[in-house]
C-alpha cells in the first residue's frame, strides 16, 4: 500500500477529463483540486483502489464522485444495451441525510452526461423504489446499507456487475453498526474487476482490518492535521452555568453575523425542548432529529438552505448529514461525549477551507471532559467567560442602563426570564426522573453510578475556571 502525504498542486483540467463532466466542475465554480482530490483522483482515475482519510468538507464526495463518472464515461455502454436492476457504481454511506447530499452533488456534475442515477434510503416509498431499480438501467447507485439489503433481498436490485465500490464515512458505519450489513453488500459485488474506494474520517485498528479486507493494493492518502477543516474554525468555549445557557445563547443568535446557525443537542428531547423555546422567542428555527419522518427532514434541511432558517437545531446522528455551504456558526448547547463527534460537528462550518466559528457551552455537567478533547485535538482550547464575549464587551453600558430602567418602571421582563428558565430546568428534571431506562435515546452514552458519582465529585464551579491564556441511528433504512 503506497501512502500519499503531500499536498501537491493540481487543476481540474490537467486530469484529461471529460468535456460535459470538466464543464460541470467550472460551472460550480471550480479550477483547483482539494489536497484529497488532487491526493486521490491521478491513481483513482487509473483504476486504482482508494483509502482516504478526509472529514466532511474537504471535497472528498466530488473526489470519489468524478472518478466514477470519468470511468463510467470510458467506455460509455448506452443503457439500452444494459439489464435493469444492475448498477455499475454503488456508493454506500451511513445516513440519509448523507446519500440525499451525495445524489444532489452526483446529479450536479452529470448533468448532461448520459448517466442514470438512482438512491435509495430507508424512510421513503419502498415500492416506488422498488420499480425504478426493476425497470431502468443504473449507471449509479447511492444508498444507505440497510434499505440496500431491503432491495437485494427482494431481488429488487443485483450488484454482481458493480465495476466501482465507495464506502463512505467507514468510521461512522463502524460506530453505528452497519459494519455486518456492509460485509454482506461487498459479498454480492465481484472482487476482482471491483474498484473500491475507501473513505474514513479515522483509521481505527478495525477500520485498518477493514480495509485490508476490501481493497486490493491501495494507495493510502493520509491528509495531515494542518489540512483539515477545524483548523479554519475559531473554536471558542464558554464556562458558564446551565441556567444561563439559553439566555447566552440568544444573545448569539442576535448578532447580525449569525446569520445560518446549527445548535447540537446531545439527546432529542433536548433537541425537541430547545427548538420550542427558540421559536417562542420569536426565530426562524427548526430541528433535525430521529423524531421526524424524512420527509420532514428533507424540507426543513431545503427550508435552511434557502435561508427561510436562521437556526437549526440538531442531534449528532440526524445533523451529520448536514452539508451546507455558508454556515456561518456551529454551537455546541451541550458538549458531545465522544470527542470524534465534536469534530464533525464543527465540519459543518469552515467547509472547504473557508472560515467558520464554534461555540461549545461547558457547565458543571460537561466541564470535565474539556481535558480528553484537547487531548484529542492536540491542542488548547480558547476558554472564555460569556463577559469575554465581544459584543458583552462592547455593551456594559447599555445592560446597565436597560437593568436599571426596568428596575425604575418596575417592569419585570429580566424576573419572567428567570422564571422561565427555571421552569424548563424543572420540567427537564421531571422528564428525565420519568423516562423509563429503556426510552433513553441509544446513542447517549451513560456511566454507571459511581462513575458519575466519581465525576461529580471532582467537577468544580465553572464560575471559578479561569479561562487560559493562549488559548438517533436514525439512518439505516
Amino acid at each position: 500500500m503506497d501512502t500519499q502525504t503531500e499536498l501537491p498542486s493540481l487543476r481540474f483540467d490537467a486530469l484529461n477529463l471529460h468535456p460535459g463532466l470538466l464543464e460541470n466542475i467550472r460551472k460550480q465554480g471550480f479550477e483547483q483540486c482539494t489536497p484529497i482530490q488532487a491526493q486521490t483522483l491521478p491513481h483513482s482515475l487509473k483504476g486504482h483502489d482508494v483509502v482516504g482519510q478526509a472529514q466532511t468538507g474537504t471535497g472528498k464526495t466530488a473526489a470519489f464522485l468524478i472518478t466514477i463518472i470519468q470511468r463510467l464515461l470510458e467506455p460509455w455502454v448506452p443503457l439500452e444495451k444494459r439489464y435493469a436492476s444492475e448498477p455499475r457504481a454503488l456508493i454506500v454511506a451511513p445516513t440519509r441525510e448523507l446519500v440525499l447530499q451525495i445524489e444532489k452533488d452526483a446529479r450536479g456534475l452529470c448533468k448532461g452526461l448520459p448517466l442514470n442515477l438512482v438512491s435509495v434510503i430507508g424512510g421513503t416509498a419502498l415500492e416506488k423504489q422498488r420499480q425504478r431499480l426493476r425497470n431502468e438501467a443504473i449507471d449509479i447507485l447511492v444508498a444507505t446499507p440497510g434499505r440496500l439489503l431491503d432491495h437485494t433481498g427482494n431481488r429488487d436490485i443485483y450488484l454482481d456487475q458493480v465495476e466501482l465500490l465507495v464506502l463512505d464515512e467507514a468510521d461512522r458505519m463502524l460506530d453505528m453498526g452497519f459494519i455486518p450489513d456492509v460485509k454482506r453488500i461487498i459479498s454480492q459485488t465481484p472482487r476482482r474487476i471491483r474498484q473500491t474506494l475507501l473513505f474514513s474520517a479515522t483509521f481505527t485498528q478495525d477500520i485498518i482490518n477493514l480495509t485490508e479486507r476490501w481493497t486490493q493494493n491501495p494507495v493510502k492518502v493520509m491528509l495531515s492535521p494542518d489540512t483539515l477543516p477545524a483548523d479554519t474554525i475559531d473554536q471558542q468555549v464558554y464556562m458558564l452555568p446551565g441556567e444561563d445557557k439559553f439566555d447566552f445563547l440568544l444573545s448569539i443568535l442576535r448578532q447580525p453575523e449569525a446569520t445560518r446557525v446549527i445548535v447540537f443537542c446531545n439527546r432529542r428531547d433536548e433537541t425537541r425542548r430547545l427548538n420550542e423555546r427558540l421559536a417562542k422567542k420569536g426565530l426562524q428555527v427548526a430541528m433535525i432529529s430521529g423524531e421526524l419522518n424524512q420527509q420532514q427532514r428533507i424540507r426543513t434541511l431545503d427550508r435552511f438552505k434557502k435561508g427561510q432558517l436562521q437556526v437549526v437545531v440538531a442531534t449528532d446522528v440526524a445533523g451529520r448529514g448536514i452539508h451546507i455551504d455558508g454556515v456561518t456558526h456551529v454551537i455546541n448547547y451541550n458538549l458531545p461525549e465522544d470527542p470524534e463527534d465534536y469534530v464533525h460537528r464543527i465540519g459543518r462550518t469552515g467547509r472547504a477551507g473557508e472560515d467558520g466559528i464554534s461555540i461549545s457551552f461547558a457547565c458543571e455537567d460537561d466541564s470535565f471532559m474539556i481535558p480528553d478533547l484537547e487531548a484529542f485535538l492536540g491542542k488548547p482550547l480558547k476558554l472564555l467567560h460569556p463577559e469575554d464575549a465581544p459584543w458583552n464587551r462592547n455593551e456594559p453600558a447599555e445592560r446597565a442602563a436597560d437593568t436599571q430602567a426596568e428596575a425604575v418602571s418596575g417592569s419585570a421582563p429580566a424576573k419572567n426570564a428567570q422564571a422561565e428558565e427555571k421552569n424548563a430546568q424543572a420540567e427537564e428534571r421531571a422528564e428525565q426522573a420519568e423516562r423509563p431506562e429503556s426510552t433513553q435515546d441509544p446513542n447517549v452514552k451513560s456511566s454507571s453510578g459511581d462513575e458519575k458519582a466519581g465525576q461529580l465529585a471532582q467537577q468544580t464551579d465553572v464560575k471559578s475556571l479561569e479561562p487560559k491564556a493562549d488559548a438517533d441511528k436514525s439512518a439505516g433504512g
